[in-house]
């Protein structure tokens, strides 16, 4: 893929497994009965050996790869978000989490971009739910390269984590020879005037919107956070400091997710103003991603519209 290519990163995540699997013999992929959804269906077509269809079992997914953990093999498990993060949540905190086995989490379809799935399947709560688990390390990658790149450093990461993957197309931004590092973000553009740190495809849309905002004058950084815990503490103060105020932007909800944990930073370290735009406490609702993104202000033009409320 090039910059400006569309791809989801769920197939990317597919991508990276079957590369990781050509070298990595402990690597296994277990699915609950989603293979051609969250793309592991890859990694099987390739390695049939190693892939494990769990049927519509997550819980019992989660429990079969802590006992595989435990034995050495890196399991990489499957499901959408709500069902990844949320229907076997007491097997990854007491089963993967209490006992720090060594089991990966591949949630797609994160957000409210999965569209015309409705509010049953789109996630909302995921980061919320994995950042208080002691010691689990949440990701969230933009686009193909980073997801590629996250996929690796989480089967190198010794340790559980969560991967979130997304269901819709986006741009590729990023060179292939970008250097991905779990807990280190990047500046994607410097500014003075406001931080607008996102994650996930609200990256993208902070992108844009950062240039339209400098034709109305307004010079925004924009941080590229793809580790929702551990946090980047020492980039988003280097940024703060500069600017003074913040606005968060995550295909999440405000509560308890990447507007949360800066927030929480910030207060202890360097209070400033913080605004977060993300789903204000309700669910999601069936329709076409863009429009869904649109409605609840999750894309360039929401992002446009808050900023120019918050300097004002």
């Amino acid at each position: 893929m090039s910059v400006g290519d569309k791809i989801a990163t769920r197939v990317s995540y597919g991508n990276a497994l079957k590369e990781l699997g050509e070298t990595e013999k402990n690597l296994v992929v277990l699915d609950a009965d989603l293979a051609a959804a969250t793309q592991t269906g890859i990694f099987k077509k390739a390695f049939p050996e190693r892939h494990i269809d769990c049927g519509i079992a997550e819980a019992n997914m989660a429990s079969m790869a802590a006992g595989l953990a435990s034995c050495g093999a890196v399991p990489f498990i499957s499901s959408f978000a709500m069902f990844a993060a949320g229907r076997c949540y007491e097997q990854i905190r007491n089963s993967v989490c209490y006992p720090k086995l060594n089991v990966k989490i591949g949630a797609t379809h994160g957000g409210i971009s999965v569209g015309e799935d409705g509010a049953t399947h789109q996630c909302l709560e995921d980061f919320a739910l994995m950042r208080v688990i002691p010691g689990m390390t949440v990701i969230s990658p933009c686009d193909d390269v980073e997801a590629r790149a996250a996929v690796k450093a989480a089967y190198y990461h010794e340790g559980p984590v969560y991967i979130r993957f997304g269901r819709l197309a986006v741009p590729v931004i990023h060179e292939d020879d970008y250097e991905f590092t779990i807990g280190k973000g990047e500046v994607l553009r410097e500014g003075k005037d406001i931080t607008i740190i996102a994650t996930g495809l609200m990256v993208q849309a902070a992108v844009e919107a950062a240039e339209e905002l400098a034709v109305k004058g307004i010079d925004a950084e924009v941080l590229n956070i793809h580790t929702i815990k551990p946090l980047d503490d020492e980039l988003i103060l280097s940024s703060v400091k500069k600017t003074g105020r913040v606005l968060t932007c995550e295909e999440h909800s405000v509560v308890g997710g990447l507007g949360s944990a800066v927030a929480e930073m910030l207060v202890k370290n360097y209070p400033v103003p913080v605004e977060m735009l993300g789903v204000n406490d309700m669910f999601g609702e069936s329709g076409p991603a863009a429009q869904l993104l649109h409605k609840y202000e999750l894309d360039a033009e929401g992002v446009v519209n808050r900023v120019l409320k918050i300097m004002k």
